[in-house]
């Protein structure tokens, strides 16, 4: 869904923004829902554990990419979020190569969350937000911020023995 949610956030297509902010909200929702229907059913596997976080880094750098490019978000932003996500990839990586799977913890689907919290909340140029002042999106991207160095210090604590091993 990433290809086709670019072509129309990019491209000056009538609502094309809309109607990708729906695609990326589709998208999301059945990463979530995919996820769910694993664990309900016990169907959890070691390429989910690897596939789904790398899937939610995809969808998650290609629309903070596509904000930068429109100039509705700042660099800074996408290069903690982008710094965060690749130490962490790097990390399960290394713990693979120890007989190590490193699944999602708690922080870092609270990051997940507020990350695609606060992109649908800036593709929906702050709707419904900004009729009432609120700065919702200011608000989710500090959010997200927060939640991305947390949880990415929280990854690096857990799994140091990993990294420091000699």
């Amino acid at each position: 869904m990433i290809p086709v949610f670019m072509i129309f956030l990019l491209n000056k297509i009538p609502y094309g923004e809309s109607i990708a902010a729906l695609i990326f909200v589709a998208a999301a929702l059945t990463d979530t829902l995919d996820g769910y229907i694993a664990r309900k059913r016990n169907q959890i596997t070691t390429l989910g554990k690897f596939m789904d976080p790398l899937a939610d880094k995809l969808l998650v750098s290609a629309a903070l990419i596509s904000l930068v490019q429109m100039g509705k978000l700042s660099a800074w932003v996408v290069v903690i979020i982008i710094s965060r996500e690749f130490t962490i990839s790097i990390l399960r990586a290394v713990a693979a190569a120890e007989g190590v799977v490193i699944a999602a913890s708690w922080w870092g689907k609270a990051k997940t969350i507020t990350q695609i919290i606060a992109i649908i909340i800036i593709l929906m140029d702050n709707y419904p937000f900004k009729y009432v002042g609120i700065p919702m999106d200011q608000i989710m991207i500090f959010a997200a911020v927060i939640f991305t160095i947390v949880s990415g210090i929280d990854y690096l604590q857990l799994n140091k023995h990993i990294i420091m091993k000699e």
